[in-house]
């Protein structure tokens, strides 16, 4: 199995990165993902995600919802998707333009969201 480097996780911690994730998103793709510390499936997905070759032109928030429920609920309400555990957001010019949960959730899916015109 070939190494790759541990995920470089920007942890959100404050509404207003929210604010900044916007802003980023208009230069490069940003993805969130909602975890859920107290849920297996939550850990499966995390787990997926930081196995597989992280993109470099990709920033990668982690949220934990237990902990940060505010800011869980103001992701929900911001981009317009209904709330889930374990999700990940796809943010791309302030907007979300992908979201999938639980089993879903998977790097190659992600990437060909993010090179998707």
């Amino acid at each position: 199995m070939p190494y790759f480097r541990k995920m470089n996780w920007i942890v959100l911690t404050e509404e207003q990165q929210l604010e900044d994730i916007k802003e980023k998103s208009r230069q490069q793709p940003v993805v969130i993902f909602k975890h859920s510390t107290r849920c297996s499936i939550s850990s499966m997905a995390k787990g997926r995600l930081e196995r597989e070759k992280q993109a470099d032109n990709v920033l990668f928030y982690y949220l934990d919802l237990i902990r940060y429920r505010a800011i869980s609920n103001k992701v929900a309400m911001d981009f317009s998707v209904p709330h889930e555990s374990p999700q990940i957001l796809l943010i791309k010019n302030g907007e979300c333009t992908y979201e999938e949960s639980h089993n879903g959730i998977s790097m190659q899916d992600i990437m060909e969201q993010v090179n998707a015109a």
